[in-house]
């Protein structure tokens, strides 16, 4: 029997272009583009190509050179396409027109904060919704009325386009991405090596009252610590606000201020954050999964589980579970663990 060819590794192209977004281009440059040995599964092939010729002008007065041109986003997986240079300059005609051929084989397109305007001017966006980073929502909106801007979230996924807000979005969507190609624990690791948290729901503000990372301990951070540790009972507002020392109504206004959800989405997120880690590393059942998370039975387990990840407990579980505990035994034996 002839032997079967592995897999290629999901290719990952990202665009660069004289006065280029640095700290953008670096989030992609991190998550993909990083040798991830300690992981024990293929990574990604990552390349950079420029859509401009010669040295590459970027923030800080620093040049960039590129080994990689149009040619490189034909056999892209994802193309990444970070914040564009300026939201009023109209995008090279033949960038646009490799960013449609991408699409129309079935690749992933993805901007980081204003490179929104690149996939609109492409038409990627006719119909869909899209986020960018706050200050040029509005400037999103009446440039492209098809587009339904989203202008308080992190992140949105429209099939296989994908936009973020501001910056530091760029990192939540690419730890997403992830997510959805190698799983929760392989992405929780990447996160843990950037040292950023695991998940931000991409729903989340981009802009909250009270941008401070909640303080473990007090107040609404005792009460997350406490349900964290307790994901397995029926929790509602009034327990979380009992553990924070606080009226429920205050409970709510501390939610949307600091964390810009509400307690109850909060929950499901981390129920559903504990199920993954469940399904991928354990091989309790679906009934099991479902209590030990708190979702009561499998059939809310399920519900809630294909609404937020859209597909099934079981068809995650055959997807990611055995690379989730090959990576950790691996990590076992290494001493990294």
């Amino acid at each position: 029997m002839p032997s079967r060819r592995p897999p290629r590794p999901h290719r990952v192209v990202v665009v660069a272009y004289d006065r280029l977004a640095l700290f953008e281009l670096a989030i992609a440059v991190e998550v993909f583009g990083l040798p991830r040995p300690e992981l024990g599964i293929p990574w990604y092939e990552f390349a950079v190509c420029s859509v401009d010729a010669g040295p590459l002008r970027a923030t800080g007065a620093i040049q960039v050179r590129a080994r990689r041109g149009y040619r490189a986003i034909q056999s892209a997986d994802t193309v990444i396409v970070p914040g564009w240079r300026d939201p009023a300059e109209a995008p090279p005609a033949r960038l646009l027109d490799a960013l449609r051929l991408a699409y129309r084989r079935e690749a992933r397109v993805v901007s980081i904060c204003s490179g929104v305007f690149v996939l609109a001017a492409a038409g990627l966006l006719d119909g869909k919704r899209a986020t960018t980073h706050w200050r040029y929502t509005e400037i999103l909106r009446t440039r492209f009325p098809s587009i339904r801007v989203e202008p308080d979230v992190l992140y949105v996924e429209q099939g296989r386009v994908f936009t973020s807000a501001g910056s530091a979005a760029g990192i939540d969507l690419c730890l997403h991405l992830v997510r959805l190609d190698h799983g929760a624990e392989i992405a929780n690791q990447v996160a843990r090596r950037l040292v950023v948290s695991p998940h931000r729901d991409g729903g989340q503000a981009q802009f909250i009252a009270r941008p401070i990372p909640v303080q473990a301990g007090h107040g609404l951070g005792h009460a997350i610590d406490w349900a964290l540790a307790h994901l397995d009972r029926p929790l509602g507002v009034g327990d979380l606000a009992k553990a924070a020392a606080l009226s429920p109504r205050t409970l709510v206004r501390r939610f949307h201020a600091e964390l810009g959800s509400t307690p109850h989405r909060w929950l499901i997120r981390q129920r559903v954050l504990a199920a993954q880690r469940q399904l991928e590393t354990s091989r309790r059942s679906i009934e099991e999964v479902a209590g030990a998370v708190g979702f009561g039975t499998a059939q809310n387990f399920r519900l809630h589980f294909r609404r937020i990840m859209r597909t099934s407990p079981t068809a995650y579980r055959r997807r990611f579970a055995t690379r989730a505990r090959g990576s950790r035994a691996r990590r076992r034996c290494d001493g990294s663990e």
